[in-house]
């Protein structure tokens, strides 16, 4: 129990005897045999080193939006067989599954005509160049006209261009074989649709058995998850503080001892009305496959950092003119100070103004005094 200047303590104890607490506007002085002195604990000031501007807000963790693919029917045709499920591994060019279509046998022979066409153009430029050395050594010898000369050389060049006609049209028929994952001369029925990049199955929409005419229809979802996106939703107030290409500490609560090292990718360019947020997404390295989809954590990100003093967050008292310390000036002798101060940080307080580094303070038991 506190007691005010010159007014004695209640008990036993003499008139004369000294008072258990002794104050003004600024220091208390505690008898040291008071009991409330031995409930108060006093330790030196702390400097730590802290980050400048600090920006916390919650995220959580989605998949790279550009590093997803989305399979599709490459003909339409049966469903034979699926090859995988959901959530394995795959590997980029890996069979997903098979399908049954009359446009692959129709592919091969479009490509065996084209090769075809393009033997016989080869066979008719042969021709026309014979052809027209036979009519140039006649027109030297004064057997033949300069007008067969001229039909000639007018017909090899229309044997070339249908050369190059039937080249061009051999090779768009192999890039359709290629897409379907077939070879030239063969009759096959069936096109296995492999992955376009490696990662994992995230989603199928298929079954064996289905027929499918929509080749824009996704069948499967496969993404590279060796990177992933933090979403967070920040503050328009604190929009400033952060940047696209800027560092930023992601913490999740799956791992809660843990911090992780991110870069800002993308920062939305409107202000979500109704949470008057902004969408900043940041880029988090995943080459173990720890971080999946939908995990949530803090995205943290400052401007360098400076040493400050700091004391626990129990130190600090609200006073009538703003927040206060009470400093250890001798063995039960405790001076109001005012002080400057941040938000808490771990339990810790930043002091910006009114300490020092080394100096003693209450940091237990600070509300005994009063204010």
């Amino acid at each position: 129990m506190a007691f005010g200047c010159g007014e004695k303590p209640a008990g036993n104890g003499p008139a004369n005897s000294p008072p258990v607490e002794v104050r003004d506007d600024t220091r208390i002085s505690i008898h040291p045999g008071a009991p409330a002195l031995q409930q108060i604990r006093t330790a030196p000031v702390e400097t730590r080193e802290i980050r400048n501007d600090v920006l916390t807000a919650p995220g959580k963790v989605e998949v790279n939006p550009n590093r997803v693919s989305r399979v599709v029917m490459p003909v339409p045709g049966r469903v034979r067989t699926v090859l995988v499920r959901l959530g394995d591994p795959v590997t980029e060019g890996q069979a997903l599954l098979t399908v049954e279509s009359p446009e692959a046998n129709s592919a091969t022979s479009a490509a065996s005509q084209a090769d075809a066409r393009l033997r016989q153009a080869i066979s008719t430029q042969a021709k026309a160049e014979k052809d027209l050395a036979r009519v140039k050594d006649l027109y030297e010898h004064r057997a033949a006209a300069l007008k067969d000369v001229t039909s000639a050389e007018n017909d090899l060049v229309q044997a070339e261009a249908f050369v190059e006609q039937n080249r061009a049209e051999v090779e768009e028929a192999r890039e359709r074989l290629d897409l379907l994952g077939l070879k030239p001369g063969g009759q096959v029925r069936e096109v296995a649709v492999r992955a376009p990049i490696a990662g994992k199955v995230m989603e199928i929409a298929v079954a064996p058995g289905e027929y499918r005419n929509d080749t824009a229809a996704s069948l499967m979802t496969i993404a590279d998850l060796s990177t992933v996106w933090i979403t967070s939703n920040v503050p328009e107030a604190s929009i400033r503080l952060i940047q696209v290409g800027e560092p930023v500490l992601i913490s999740l609560a799956a791992f809660p001892n843990e911090s992780f090292a991110g870069r800002v990718t993308r920062i939305a360019d409107t202000v979500d009305a109704e949470t008057r947020t902004v969408k900043v997404q940041a880029e988090l390295p995943n080459p173990e496959g720890r971080f999946r989809p939908e995990m949530f954590g803090n995205i943290i990100h400052s401007h360098g950092t400076r040493v400050v003093p700091v004391v626990p967050a129990g130190a600090v008292v609200q006073g009538e003119q703003g927040p206060i310390v009470y400093q250890e000036k001798a063995r039960g002798v405790f001076e109001k100070t005012k002080v400057v101060i941040e938000d808490a940080r771990d339990g810790f307080v930043p002091v910006l103004a009114g300490l020092r580094g080394g100096e003693r303070i209450i940091v237990d038991g600070a509300v005994l005094l009063g204010r």
